[in-house]
């Protein structure tokens, strides 16, 4: 099942055991909170982990101007990215020396492939992430909306939980990475 920024909202809304939304433009306390920590929270969980359904791979366009120090080029980053894994040249994304300033990717390298995160539309998120949000979500609202610390600590409990259960399934979604050009094995052949 899909579900857009409201209902992901209104699932953690009530999980709390507060009214379910209809849009962010309510005059209620529970669509002002929704509105205000949705994304950062969204941004947040995306950023913590390498989610196999969010990984994107992209050629950087390298700007005009150059750093002003430490590196010789500069390289503007995709629009979605949220989080940047490696980066590399050619067909390869990784292996070269960067930075990360602002919106841009700063290196010695003349071209750069990268490997990030990426921001997915919500309709994109597989069910365990979605579980994985609603929950942190509800432990985002919770305190805002409760009052209760109490509550609240038992929420982020929960979003633990739910978090390393996504995780889990997401690490399963492909093989285990192995070392690549790693000298103790060349050694050992």
């Amino acid at each position: 099942m899909t579900y857009t920024k409201i209902d992901l909202c209104s699932r953690a809304l009530v999980k709390l055991g507060a009214q379910a939304i209809s849009s962010f433009d309510e005059a209620t306390a529970e669509a002002k909170v929704c509105a205000q920590l949705y994304e950062p929270t969204l941004e947040s969980l995306l950023s913590a982990y390498p989610w196999r359904f969010a990984l994107g791979k992209v050629e950087l366009a390298r700007l005009v101007s150059s750093p002003s120090a430490d590196y010789k080029y500069a390289y503007q980053l995709p629009n979605d990215c949220v989080r940047v894994l490696s980066a590399g040249y050619g067909t390869k994304s990784q292996g070269i020396q960067y930075k990360i300033v602002h919106n841009t990717l700063q290196t010695n390298a003349e071209r750069v492939m990268i490997s990030y995160i990426a921001r997915p539309e919500e309709d994109a998120f597989p069910p365990f992430f979605s579980n994985a949000l609603i929950a942190r979500l509800a432990a985002e609202f919770s305190l805002p909306l409760t009052e209760s610390t109490t509550r609240t600590d038992y929420m982020y409990q929960r979003a633990d939980e739910e978090l390393k259960t996504a995780k889990l399934t997401d690490s399963q979604q492909d093989i285990p990475s192995c070392f690549q050009d790693f000298s103790l094995i060349e050694v050992r052949q």
